[in-house]
């Protein structure tokens, strides 16, 4: 049995706006200047504390957490802003029903999400089937922590040799390298694709229809080491 994880925001969904608005609200109630999109964009996958520890360094610990909080919630009116809503990127939805499909490939998810954040993406997606581990932000410490991969070797039973993760940031890369996993980068996300070969991925591919190609080509690559 093989094991594929994938992370969320920049890999499957691409979240960027909601993001984006969601640390601009954050922000402005504190009365606090945002940071650029690029500063925001270059954290995502790390967990909140993580990310605010980066974005407001010089805040006191107890101003960061305050912005975390106030990221978390619902702000008004952002769930009726269609612009907010995060999109599956084109041809993911196939990949991930590709893989499904196939009996001999469980499927995992490890991202910097909440777990709340994964189950509204599951269940707009008709995903709920589809994966056997999904290890959160709310769970384990922020990547590049090896902490989620670990759990979900735990949790499937799959060996290191015979798992992938898929993601878009050089903390996906690096916590697969630590992991003692395989990885694939995406090139479509939120860290540029030179910075994830320099981070360690086998692979990085530029376009969703070339993904399910390069999970079986890195999963026969890896097969000698599991004999």
């Amino acid at each position: 049995m093989k094991l594929v994880i994938f992370d969320c925001d920049g890999t499957l969904v691409d979240s960027q706006h909601a993001i984006c608005a969601a640390m601009e609200y954050a922000f402005t109630t504190l009365a606090l200047p945002a940071p650029s999109r690029l500063d925001i964009l270059g954290v995502v996958g790390l967990s909140l504390p993580q990310t605010f520890a980066a974005l407001a360094a010089q805040q006191p610990v107890s101003v960061q957490a305050a912005l975390a909080e106030h990221y978390r919630s619902d702000f008004p009116g952002k769930r009726r802003q269609p612009a907010l809503h995060d999109p599956l990127y084109p041809g993911m939805g196939e990949v991930v029903a590709a893989l499904a499909g196939r009996r001999d490939v469980l499927l995992g998810i490890a991202t910097g999400k909440s777990r709340r954040g994964v189950a509204r993406l599951l269940d707009r997606e008709g995903w709920q089937q589809h994966f056997v581990t999904i290890q959160t932000a709310d769970d384990h410490p922020s990547k590049p922590d090896p902490s989620m991969i670990l759990s979900a070797l735990a949790e499937t039973g799959v060996g290191p040799d015979a798992t992938l993760m898929i993601g878009d940031t050089t903390y996906d890369i690096e916590m697969a390298r630590s992991a003692g996993v395989g990885a694939i980068g995406v090139g479509w996300g939120y860290h540029e694709a030179e910075r994830l070969k320099v981070a360690g991925a086998d692979t990085v591919v530029a376009t969703a229809d070339a993904l399910v190609a390069a999970v079986d080509a890195q999963l026969a690559a890896r097969e000698p080491a599991s004999t």
